[in-house]
């Protein structure tokens, strides 16, 4: 197999794979655990599942306070969904395909929560005591923010060497 096309499969199915842990998850904490809103299960002392539901987007901001702002949520989030599946298309690299295959799976778990229940479902809670450096979130939420690190992280410290020019070949400034 072309080894940009497997790279290009290997992006999906991790896409793929990480939206599939995101509803399995929400549907263990709403449909095994049978959380309520507000509701926590213990499991340890600075971590357990809480239950909120997040009608905005990034940290809460842009709340969708009616129908209307929530189709647009819809809408808007799907559009970069389209724009990073098409940026995903067309990078080489599995370094480069990895991190848009994480922020992919992430978003698609998220935009099916808002498009099924008008919000997000979040649940993952990491305290220490009442000091939580995180609000509660979910695992499109992780994966989303891993992508957007990784890439972070190889746009400032990944340089790639560019072409070496013939020693008898002159470079115009």
């Amino acid at each position: 197999m072309n080894p940009l096309v497997r790279n290009r499969l290997v992006g999906l199915a991790i896409a793929v794979v990480l939206f599939a842990v995101d509803q399995i998850s929400k549907s263990y904490i709403l449909d095994t655990l049978r959380l309520g809103l507000g509701q926590s299960h213990y499991l340890l002392p600075f971590f357990q599942f809480t239950l909120t539901h997040n009608y905005g987007v990034s940290l809460g901001m842009f709340t969708a306070e009616s129908q209307t702002m929530r189709w647009i949520l819809v809408g808007v989030t799907g559009f970069i969904a389209a724009v990073v599946t098409v940026w995903m298309v067309r990078e080489r690299k599995l370094a480069d395909i990895v991190p848009l295959a994480f922020i992919l799976g992430g978003a698609l778990g998220n935009i099916k929560d808002r498009y099924e229940h008008g919000y997000v479902v979040d649940f993952l809670d990491l305290h220490f005591g009442e000091f939580r450096p995180f609000l509660i979130f979910n695992v499109a939420d992780a994966a989303i923010t891993i992508g957007v690190l990784i890439i972070l992280a190889r746009s400032l410290f990944v340089r790639e060497k560019a072409p070496e020019q013939p020693a008898d070949t002159v470079v115009e400034s």
